[in-house]
């Protein structure tokens, strides 16, 4: 059952929508979560007790390596949140009456596709795209393989898979979709680039061998043109992609970076990174290894730091990814340099939340240090604080957003219904939003696990409350109050290389 008919108006009253669940049908509802009651033992468990994680890099010491290190998004970002309980934001007003219907929405949702079994919520992650229409393409392409091929190739495999799949999962605009080649059936957004890029695997398209296709590597990479890219994600004149152009230097930087064999073996495949976190000193291994989130961490940031754009905030010549100046931040003369900016590293969380998936499930690894991550910052969880009114863009920040979209709306293919304000990744306002979106996720995962009358083992973690909904809930929304393009209440112009 859905939530919203196209009758339904959105409204900062998220009370009056809700009530409506009940008694209203729709095909604007996310695709139902695919029943599985394996996920409780398929996907990464909460982290192991009594396991001694490494500090943070000191920042007074180096500021950079802080900054990239997941330690400081929390840490930043809380710098922000604390001004947002003020009412003290640069851009946006708050509105905390709204926390609590925002909560009970998110709660909504969560109960409509979930209760009572809310244990067998998956963590937030990339698996869960790929089985969208509850068809598990996963297990197939698994099935699909001979019995020769033992567990771990099987799950290098994957993280080839999943690595190119959240690169490329970044907001591809409205108009895009793809037609499934083996199915016939038409998907969009990150649905669509999660079922293109398996398909793209298994033809093949980021392999440099003809002769082995299920895996991704340099010569792949490297050979992969923008307009290979484009017929592999079916992307035309008609059928535009935002961004495609972003995506593909992403995979050609990707490709130069997995000559590390350090991390990524002498055959330059992502996937190699398991048999370094398998053998690396931190790792605990007994039956069941051990992994630290911070040394999968280190992979990911250390091991992919060239592929990010040169145009990214750097600190001392050292590149920092996806941090930002923000006006909201301490600043000099009265701070240092570095405390002005702000870390996310959203497309980094995102890859550490789909790797664990098929790490922890074909391998029965553990994970030491899941709390580290954050929410991600990104517009669907960004958005849903919007359209439920506890964040309202201010006034003459709207003003320059609403002229930039119709700067925008002149250029051809640009979207030109349902104005929203505009904005670049880089803007001061996106800044501040990212970094009040995470702040505002940990305190409802602490509201709604209260209302789901949840405690001790059988809280709900983040993540989970991300995949059930607050992501969901983001999208949901903006599906019911811009139901002709179904974007979020603020517009961004992306590259690719960031949503």
């Amino acid at each position: 059952m859905g939530l919203f008919n196209r009758k339904t108006k959105a409204s900062a009253d998220v009370e009056s929508v809700t009530s409506k669940a009940s008694r209203t049908a729709s095909n604007l509802q996310s695709p139902p979560p695919a029943k599985n009651t394996n996920h409780s033992s398929s996907f990464p468990t909460p982290s192991p007790a009594n396991v001694a994680l490494p500090p943070p890099p000191d920042p007074a010491v180096d500021p950079a390596a802080y900054l990239r290190s997941i330690h400081a998004v929390r840490d930043r970002s809380r710098l922000i949140h604390q001004r947002a309980k003020r009412n003290q934001l640069h851009h946006f007003d708050v509105d905390p009456t709204k926390f609590g219907e925002t909560a009970a929405y998110i709660v909504s949702i969560i109960k409509r596709d979930f209760a009572p079994e809310y244990h067998t919520i998956p963590p937030h992650g990339r698996w869960q795209h790929f089985e969208v229409g509850g068809r598990q393409r996963i297990d197939q392409l698994l099935a699909s393989w001979p019995s020769k091929i033992d567990a771990q190739e099987r799950t290098r495999r994957l993280i080839d898979l999943f690595l190119v799949s959240v690169l490329l999962d970044a907001g591809a605009g409205t108009r895009w979709s793809y037609k499934s080649k083996e199915s016939g059936k038409t998907y969009r957004r990150s649905e669509g680039l999660a079922v293109a890029s398996l398909e793209m695997f298994k033809a093949g398209y980021f392999s440099g061998d003809p002769t082995e296709p299920y895996q991704v590597n340099a010569a792949g990479l490297n050979r992969l043109s923008v307009g290979q890219l484009a017929i592999g994600l079916q992307v035309s004149e008609w059928n535009p992609m935002a961004g495609l152009e972003g995506r593909a230097s992403l995979l050609e930087n990707l490709g130069e970076a997995l000559r590390n064999p350090e991390y990524f073996g002498s055959t330059a495949r992502p996937g190699n990174m398991l048999d370094y976190l398998l053998s690396h000193p931190s790792t605990q291994a007994s039956s069941v290894p051990v992994v630290m989130v911070p040394t999968l961490w280190s992979v990911l940031m250390d091991g992919l730091a060239s592929i990010w754009p040169a145009s990214r905030t750097q600190l001392g010549g050292a590149p920092l990814g996806d941090a930002w100046p923000c006006s909201s931040m301490p600043s000099p003369p009265r701070a240092q340099a570095w405390e002005n900016i702000v870390p996310f590293h959203k497309l980094t969380q995102w890859l550490c939340y789909s790797l664990m998936g098929p790490i922890s499930r074909l391998m029965n690894v553990q994970f030491a240090g899941v709390e580290l991550l954050t929410g991600l910052p990104e517009y669907r969880n960004g958005g849903l604080l919007i359209d439920t009114g506890l964040i309202t863009l201010k006034a003459a920040d709207a003003k320059r957003g609403l002229e930039a979209y119709r700067d925008n709306a002149m250029v051809k293919g640009q979207p030109c219904m349902e104005v929203v304000p505009l904005f670049g990744t880089d803007d001061d306002v996106v800044v501040e939003w990212r970094a009040v979106t995470i702040g505002y996720l940990d305190d409802l995962l602490i509201e709604v696990n209260r209302l789901l009358k949840l405690d001790g083992p059988n809280q709900l973690s983040l993540a989970q409350m991300l995949e059930a909904g607050s992501w969901k809930g983001g999208r949901e929304l903006a599906e019911v109050s811009r139901p002709n393009t179904k974007q979020p209440p603020i517009m961004i112009v992306s590259d690719g290389t960031v949503f």
